[in-house]
């Protein structure tokens, strides 16, 4: 099983939910080029203009390891980018699993991303006037649970942990990209892991998501928030617990 974060985040937000599955299979966490204890030297703003680059990463750690039959778990931009991993080299893929995941955080035509264009165009200002100022802000919003702000500042303390100048970048990356016309291309089994309340990915994404990836199962957990790992790991647990065993392992030709 190989774990990919999201945006702000690195490997160690996943150390809820790993131990689980430890004893049945190859735990590997990695960090994004740019995030956690990555070369942070070795982010190119101009090849990591694209999704497709952080997909071709972990695609060569998964060849470095020489690792087939693998289960990928993606959280939120993480999901996107283990999308198009699979999608790439899919006779490497097991399953997918994707957590809070969103192709298009952007509204459009007959399509419910959350936001409209001007929205994400103001968070990208304010993450550029001030990035402490705006992580402060923005970190309770994703994690929900105000009965919980410890959670928020666990996010918190991730964001600012995060060189400002490559967030920026990654941040405008994550949120202007549209994925949607890849979701059709995806043969993996998938789990499309929704949270109830999510001010990031609302139902109607996980929906969305649902009827445009070919093999895909939708489990919506009820929780707020966009890091159920975080704020609900047993029932994140359980989901995923509950597919990979299950899930059929598919057949390429």
């Amino acid at each position: 099983m190989v774990f990919v974060h999201g945006f702000g985040c690195d490997q160690r937000m996943w150390r809820r939910v790993t131990p689980a599955f430890e004893s049945n299979y190859q735990v590997v966490l990695l960090d994004l080029v740019g995030a956690g204890k990555s070369n942070l030297k070795a982010y190119d703003p101009e090849r990591y203009s694209s999704l497709v680059a952080h997909a071709e990463d972990v695609l060569a750690v998964l060849r470095h390891l020489h690792l087939h039959d693998v289960v990928v778990v993606g959280h939120s931009v993480g999901a996107t980018i283990a999308m198009l991993a699979a999608i790439e080299e899919p006779a490497r893929f097991r399953q997918l699993v994707l957590v809070a995941p969103s192709p298009r955080f952007i509204n459009d035509v007959g399509y419910h991303g959350g936001f409209e264009r001007s929205d994400i165009e103001e968070l990208l200002a304010a993450m550029n006037d001030n990035y402490l100022g705006w992580s402060s802000t923005i970190t309770p919003v994703i994690m929900g649970h105000p009965d919980r702000p410890e959670l928020a500042t666990e996010l918190n303390n991730s964001f600012c942990s995060t060189d400002p100048t490559i967030a920026r970048h990654f941040a405008r990356v994550t949120f202007l990209s549209d994925n949607r016309a890849d979701l059709p291309l995806v043969q993996t089994p998938s789990l499309i892991l929704q949270c109830a309340n999510d001010a990031l990915a609302p139902l109607a994404v996980g929906k969305y998501m649902h009827q445009q990836l070919p093999d895909s199962e939708l489990v919506i957990i009820d929780t707020s928030g966009h890091c159920p790992h975080l704020s609900a790991p047993e029932a994140t647990i359980s989901a995923v617990s509950r597919f990979i065993d299950f899930t059929r392992i598919p057949t390429y030709e």
